[in-house]
């Protein structure tokens, strides 16, 4: 098992639990492939989202030779529907094992973030970012795995005046996964699980004991990974079906129902690569 970024601790199971559940919203998304050293343009519009604006739209250019420099990648170069910009840039070129990234909103030097990751030590990842002008506002990662499990450590500049650091630890053994995450100052637990019941069939569960969000929980469901069903402890259920209706185009769509209140919502999302 190869370690894992410490917010995908308890992901094996937030994939059943919280992807491609498009409830709410009519959603357009298109990627196309350039020549143009690989480059790839990434369209996403929210139709009838807003009032004032019909079809608000988010461009994202994803550039690994920009004019033709291999020392550096443009991972993210996005413009969203308000006019913001991001810009996400890395390099692996610098020292092996080591990856060093920049990430902007290219309006605020104050808000431009520096980070390396570096994963040159087997099963070790070591995670460290901080802002360009304020280096002691840093966060940090470290996680280890061994053959069934994944543990690590999360923490911030919180750590140099006595603040505890966030814990996590994952298990995967054949058919059963489980995890667990300790944050706020060991205050909020949250716990996952799933079983792979078949090949196709997958049931997920999530526990929160702690935190404004004490007591939440959810039960799910996935066929295939296009069929899916959620129930939540708020007395909501939500369904999803995804279907390729032909290579490179595929279509989402899900509805979200309240039992207590008797609301209902529902969504879809058209893709085109």
């Amino acid at each position: 098992m190869a370690p894992v970024k410490f917010d995908d601790i308890p992901k094996v199971a937030t994939e059943v639990l919280a992807d491609d559940y498009q409830t709410s919203g009519y959603v357009l998304k298109a990627k196309q492939k350039t020549s143009w050293g690989g480059a790839v343009l990434s369209t996403q519009v929210d139709v009838l989202a807003d009032d004032k604006c019909a079809t608000p739209s988010k461009l994202t250019w994803k550039l690994p030779v920009p004019f033709g420099c291999p020392f550096i990648c443009v991972d993210k170069l996005e413009m969203d529907k308000g006019g913001k910009y991001k810009l996400e840039a890395s390099t692996e070129k610098a020292y092996p094992g080591l990856k060093v990234e920049v990430k902007s909103d290219l309006a605020d030097l104050n808000k431009t973030m520096v980070g390396c990751t570096y994963s040159g030590v087997k099963n070790l990842q070591v995670k460290m970012e901080h802002k360009l002008t304020k280096p002691q506002d840093f966060t940090g990662e470290v996680t280890y795995a061994c053959p069934v499990a994944v543990c690590g450590v999360k923490f911030n500049q919180a750590l140099l005046s006595g603040g505890l650091p966030d814990f996590g630890v994952r298990f995967l053994k054949g058919p059963f996964f489980a995890s667990i995450t300790a944050k706020e100052k060991l205050a909020v637990y949250t716990a996952h699980c799933m079983y792979q019941a078949t090949p196709e069939v997958k049931l997920a569960a999530s526990y929160q004991h702690g935190g404004k969000g004490s007591g939440n929980g959810s039960l799910a469901i996935s066929c295939k990974g296009l069929y899916k069903v959620k129930v939540s402890q708020d007395q909501t259920v939500c369904c999803s079906v995804k279907h390729s209706v032909t290579k490179g185009f595929t279509v989402l769509a899900g509805a979200k129902y309240g039992i207590a209140k008797g609301d209902l919502s529902y969504g879809l999302q058209l893709s085109v690569e």
